[in-house]
């Protein structure tokens, strides 16, 4: 079973969402470039998640859910983790497995690969 540290989880939560607030206040769109999907053309699970991110802190659920709905998640479950105090977070190997699993078919369907 895969542990969590809640202390890493919250930098981690304050760190994606000051950078998404950032890319959200500024207009200026991070040209980042997948490099599975620049060799091969096959989307990876993360594709669209700076964009979901983004849309998500600019008050656009549909847009980000469109992008990637992980990065809907990514958000409130940051949010979450900042306001709740627990001494951990214990997340099963399974669960990760499956969300990865599940975010790479969207994106495969979504870029029309499946």
């Amino acid at each position: 079973m895969s542990v969590i540290e809640l202390r890493d989880a919250r930098i981690a939560g304050i760190a994606m969402l000051a950078a998404g607030a950032a890319v959200a206040s500024t207009g200026v769109h991070p040209a980042f470039v997948c490099p599975l999907r620049a060799l091969t053309g096959v989307p990876c699970p993360f594709c669209g998640m700076t964009t979901s991110v983004e849309a998500t802190l600019q008050g656009e659920p549909v847009a980000a859910l469109t992008a990637n709905p992980a990065g809907l998640l990514a958000v409130v479950a940051a949010l979450v983790l900042l306001i709740i105090r627990v001494p951990r977070v214990v997340v099963p190997r399974v669960v990760l497995i499956g969300l990865l699993a599940g975010m790479w078919a969207f994106e495969l369907n979504r870029y029309g690969v499946l």
